[in-house]
């Protein structure tokens, strides 16, 4: 599960890498955690462009009181299953997550650090994701994950799916078909660098007026 990711990278920089037409500014900070502000890169009228949303879609359980936010489904992990399926099918919902790098926890509980990841060669490069409209949040989106390849498996057993340069028109234009490939393969081993650090494992708290500003 990947629940924090970075984007050391400024929005024109990054709105020049994906050839998308408006570098929108955003609140967005350089690391994004689940429930904050990120963007995304999605096509409009055969166009490419980029827009802040929330990173993760709103969920209220059953047994949620019912003045409890919802909680954040900031990953996917079947694109063949539940609320991602149809979604998945339409070119229109699908969207690229722009990363510069993305972290997991190593170590013992309460004493956990980052540890992060990120593509050789590839200073900026991109995260297959979904989004959506939602009543709660306004525009929100997800990343699809896939089982871990030899390079992450020492920290954790499942990665991002990550896209290459080429891949990025076959997402979000391409087949069901093609999505379940995605999610399906292996990223290649020796494309993956990984740095471990001394910095603990915080998650940030996020304030309603930070998810709010994203819509």
């Amino acid at each position: 599960m990947c629940n924090l990711y970075a984007v050391r990278k400024s929005a024109a920089e990054v709105a020049a890498y994906f050839r998308a037409a408006n570098p929108v500014l955003s609140n967005a900070g350089e690391e994004i955690y689940p429930g904050a502000p990120g963007l995304v890169v999605r096509e409009q009228e055969g166009v490419r462009v980029m827009q802040s949303m929330v990173w993760g879609f709103p969920l209220r359980l059953k047994t949620m009181k019912p003045e409890a936010k919802p909680k954040p489904v900031n990953n996917i992990a079947d694109l063949n299953k539940g609320m991602w399926v149809g979604l998945a099918r339409k070119p229109e919902w699908r969207c690229l997550i722009p990363l510069t790098a993305f972290a997991e926890a190593e170590g013992e509980k309460g004493s956990k650090t980052r540890t992060w990841f990120t593509v050789k060669g590839q200073p900026t490069f991109a995260w297959a994701g979904l989004w959506r409209d939602s009543v709660e949040w306004g525009p929100v989106y997800s990343g699809v994950m896939t089982e871990c390849n030899e390079a992450i498996r020492p920290v954790h057993d499942r990665m991002p799916v990550l896209l290459h340069a080429d891949e990025y028109d076959r997402w979000l234009r391409g087949s069901f078909d093609d999505l379940i490939a995605f999610q399906e393969r292996c990223f290649p081993d020796d494309l993956i660098e990984m740095t471990r650090t001394d910095e603990l494992w915080v998650k940030r708290k996020i304030a309603q007026s930070d998810v709010m500003a994203a819509s």
